[in-house]
């Protein structure tokens, strides 16, 4: 190795060491989704991302999604998917494949890619334990010609009424990784649909996390001319969104970063899954990869 090369990885050593400190015994939850669920490279820097973490004293909480492989096998068995206002209309045989692949297939792949690489994670859905209770989310909508909001049926969607912490708790004073799928449990015993960026706000939040990370598709927040925007908060993404800086599909994950800090999560971040190492890049350097949400 050169000099020059020494220095690099000595100076890059050097910059982690107050947020090592800093995130020493915390707990850290991680929406996983996104280009890096699906591309091999990222994949696997995100498992050894997270077993870093937990190698040096954090306690990472994961939380994932699964839309295009719940897609993928409703294709394959001839069922065409169907939203609405962004959310999958879910009868009762797309909830059957929402759990063989969220609770099957994908969740089992992540605690086996942590495993591989030297950590011990154990896979999780919000019914085990009764951990997420649901109720049914419908929606409102309110057309001139009615005289009254119509209601819009979606089937098995499920929005957050309590979480059990105890079980990740117990995990985490193991030394134990919780990969946890967002399906809930309602009062009925049925089974619910959560958004996975919602529960892993809900999480944070119910944990006393100190950072909410998710993980997306783009590069974070950005102004107008295109420029990454962090260390915002509460007050400035209000005055974002009501200026149309930020629209469309960062809306409802500005909402969850914004409702995690305002529960007492330290800070959230919006970080792009694009970038190899972007947990550890987020939480350890100077600069990070993503947009910095406090309260």
């Amino acid at each position: 190795m050169d000099k020059q090369s020494a220095n690099n990885i000595a100076n890059v050593l050097s910059e982690a060491l107050p947020y090592l400190q800093a995130l020493n015994n915390k707990t850290i939850v991680i929406k996983f989704g996104g280009n890096a669920m699906i591309d091999d490279e990222l994949k696997n820097s995100f498992a050894r991302d997270i077993v870093l973490l937990k190698q040096v004293g954090v306690n990472p909480v994961i939380v994932h999604g699964g839309g295009p492989q719940i897609g993928d096998l409703l294709k394959k068995i001839g069922k065409e998917s169907k939203f609405i206002d962004g959310m999958r209309v879910t009868d009762r045989e797309t909830m059957d494949a929402v759990e063989m692949v969220l609770g099957g297939l994908v969740n089992k792949s992540i605690v086996n890619l942590i495993n591989h690489n030297g950590g011990q994670a154990v896979g999780l859905t919000g019914k085990d334990g009764y951990m997420i209770r649901a109720k049914k989310m419908s929606i409102k909508r309110q057309s001139p010609e009615l005289d009254a909001p119509e209601i819009i049926d979606l089937g098995h969607v499920g929005e957050v009424t309590t979480i059990d912490p105890s079980i990740v708790n117990a995990l985490d004073e193991g030394d134990f990784i919780p990969v946890i799928a967002p399906i809930g449990v309602g009062s009925d015993a049925a089974s619910y649909n959560i958004n996975a960026d919602i529960v892993a706000g809900k999480m944070a939040s119910v944990l006393g996390a100190e950072k909410l990370l998710l993980l997306t598709n783009t590069t974070g927040i950005l102004d107008k001319q295109g420029n990454l925007l962090t260390g915002l908060n509460g007050k400035k993404v209000n005055e974002l969104i009501a200026d149309g800086t930020i629209s469309g599909g960062m809306l409802p994950k500005v909402a969850c970063a914004l409702d995690a800090v305002h529960s007492g999560v330290k800070t959230s971040h919006i970080i792009d899954g694009r970038v190899k190492h972007a947990v550890l890049l987020e939480l350890l350097t100077d600069e990070g990869v993503g947009t910095l949400i406090k309260s």
